[in-house]
C-alpha cells in the first residue's frame, strides 16, 4: 500500500483506492496498472488548449492534479505526488520533467523514451520563441537526471539548427532504431508521447506537423519498449481537449502496460 490514495474512475471513490504499483479499488473491485496525473498547465504563449486538454476523461484513478506558479514548483510537486506507476496527462512537455526527476530519484539511472515531432532541446538562449515547452527534454539532460546514452529521441521532423547541433555533439540516439541502444544500460524507462509526433490526420493535436506516424506505428513501438523494459511509468502531452483523444490514449497506455 502506497502513501497515496486516488479517486476511482469508475465509483468516484476518493480514499478506497490502493496504490502501488497497481491499483484495487476497495470499495468496487476494479484493478488499474497505473495512475492519472493531471498537469493541466503549458508554459508558454497561447499553450491554453493544451493545459486544457489534461482535463480528458482517461479511465484510470486519478491520484493527484498539479498546479502551480512556476515550472520550478509544478516539477517540485509532481516529483513529491507521484504514485508508483504514474500515467502523466499534461498540458505541454514540462510536465515529463517532473515525472522523470522524480521516478530518477526513487529508482536511480532510467532511460526515457521521447517521441515528438519536435526536439524540446532548446535553451533559453537557443529558443526562437522563449517558450518553456521547447526546452524540457535539454532541461532534464542539463541537470543530469538522465544521460544523453539513455535517451531516444523518435519521430522528431522539426528541429532548430541548435537542436540539430546539441544531438551532433550529445549522442542522443535517433529514431526508432535508436530504442535498443538507450535502453541498453538501464534497467526501467519512462516513455514520453507527445501527440503531435503523429500524422495530423490521427489525433487532434495542439502543434500539427506533416510527416508523422501513424496511430499503429506508435502502438507498434510502445509495445516493442515496454517488451524489452521495466516502463516504470509514461505521459502523453501535446493534445487539444477533444473526446475523439480518449481511444487512442487508452490504446497507448494499454501498448506500455500502463
Amino acid at each position: 500500500m502506497s502513501r497515496l490514495r486516488a479517486k476511482c474512475p469508475d465509483c468516484k471513490t476518493y480514499t478506497a483506492v490502493a496504490i502501488g504499483p497497481d491499483y484495487e479499488c476497495h470499495s468496487c473491485g476494479r484493478v488499474f496498472h497505473s495512475g492519472l496525473v493531471r498537469v493541466p498547465q503549458a508554459w508558454g504563449d497561447g499553450g491554453e488548449a493544451m493545459a486544457e486538454s489534461a482535463w480528458l476523461e482517461l479511465p484510470f484513478p486519478e491520484a493527484a492534479v498539479v498546479e502551480a506558479d512556476t515550472l520550478e514548483e509544478e516539477t517540485l510537486a509532481l516529483a513529491a505526488d507521484l504514485p508508483e506507476r504514474p500515467l502523466v496527462l499534461g498540458g505541454d512537455c514540462c510536465s515529463h520533467v517532473g515525472a522523470v526527476e522524480g521516478l530518477a530519484a526513487r529508482h536511480g539511472r532510467l532511460s526515457v523514451v521521447w517521441l515528438d515531432a519536435h526536439g524540446d532541446l532548446n535553451t533559453p538562449e537557443s529558443s526562437p520563441s522563449g517558450n518553456q515547452w521547447g526546452m524540457p527534454l535539454r532541461m532534464l539532460l542539463d541537470s543530469g537526471a538522465i544521460a544523453a546514452d539513455d535517451v531516444a529521441l523518435v519521430g522528431a521532423r522539426n528541429l532548430d539548427p541548435p537542436e540539430d547541433e546539441f544531438i551532433a555533439a550529445s549522442g542522443i540516439h535517433l529514431h526508432e532504431e535508436g530504442i535498443e541502444a538507450a535502453l541498453a544500460g538501464a534497467g526501467c524507462t519512462y516513455v514520453a508521447l507527445d501527440v503531435d509526433v503523429l500524422e495530423p490526420t490521427e489525433m487532434s493535436v495542439f502543434m500539427p506537423e506533416p510527416d508523422g506516424l501513424r496511430r499503429r506505428e506508435v502502438e507498434r513501438i510502445l509495445r516493442d519498449v515496454a517488451g524489452r523494459t521495466n516502463v516504470l511509468g509514461g505521459g502523453f502531452t501535446g493534445l487539444t481537449f477533444e473526446r475523439s483523444n480518449i481511444e487512442p490514449l487508452v490504446a497507448f497506455a494499454a501498448a506500455l502496460g500502463l
